[in-house]
């Protein structure tokens, strides 16, 4: 009996197949499987974040800034941010629209990389 190219591949992928089978059935149930069990627990500052009152100050590190709602008198709170720059952001806002990312900050006047690090931290944009 002679055996074409394709017979003999069919044959040899059927008995692959069967040893394989073979194979993870005669594993066995002896190893136990491995469990990972996980726990997501909110940090100091998520809670702190939740829990506190709206009149909290930024410099005391408890709440967030939103730069884009945010009045001068908030603003003043952050670290580095005197009336002038507050105003400074107010104007920058009211002229060219909200800001979209926290960098965003850096399009006001006075405000560079070095004051942005400061604040950073203490700053977040959310829509209004």
């Amino acid at each position: 009996m002679k055996f074409f190219k394709l017979e003999y591949t069919a044959l040899l992928l059927c008995a692959l197949c069967v040893a394989f089978s073979a194979g993870w059935f005669a594993r066995g149930t002896g190893a136990t499987p491995i469990r990972v069990e996980t726990e997501k627990t909110l940090s100091a500052a998520q809670t702190t974040l939740t829990l506190l009152a709206p009149e909290a100050t930024a410099q005391a590190g408890t709440l967030l800034v939103n730069i884009n709602t945010a009045d001068v008198e908030t603003l003043m709170t952050l670290p580095g941010v005197g009336e002038t720059k507050a105003n400074a952001i107010v104007a920058e806002r009211a002229a060219n629209g909200s800001f979209r990312h926290v960098e965003d900050i850096t399009r006001v006047s006075g405000i560079g990389e070095g004051l942005l690090a400061q604040i950073i931290d203490y700053i977040t944009v959310e829509d209004s």
